[in-house]
């Protein structure tokens, strides 16, 4: 994916107003795909970083539709729901349906794009 002076592409899963956009960009990194559902964090990560994030990650619902919809990258983050799994939440896990299957969906992505590294996190 390009020579050592090349930025190193990011993926930004939930990615929320962009915290991990910030710290990679600090470390020369370039973001190339980001996805969040809720509007209006949405339209500020646009209004910070010029990047139209992706929406449900529900809607890549196929390998197929992951490779031709997520860049290669050499970075993925995901700061995925923890409602699921809180406490603070329902504890409905894997089961949620909303949220709870999103961690799939980072597995698909890695799966499919193999990035040289991720970082994943669940805030509580």
């Amino acid at each position: 994916m390009g020579t050592s002076e090349e930025a190193f592409h990011f993926v930004d899963l939930f990615a929320g107003l962009g915290g991990f956009h910030v710290a990679l960009e600090e470390l020369d990194g370039r973001g190339v795909f980001a996805a969040e559902r809720e509007p209006k964090l949405k339209a500020l990560y646009k209004v910070n970083f010029g990047v139209d994030a992706w929406g449900d990650l529900n809607e890549l619902s196929s390998d197929e539709i992951i490779a031709l919809n997520v860049p290669d990258h050499h970075v993925l983050t995901a700061g995925f729901p923890c409602q699921p799994f809180s406490k603070a939440g329902d504890q409905l896990g894997f089961k949620d349906t909303n949220q709870g299957n999103l961690f799939f969906k980072v597995h698909d992505i890695l799966r499919v794009k193999r990035p040289l590294n991720f970082i994943l996190i669940s805030p509580t």
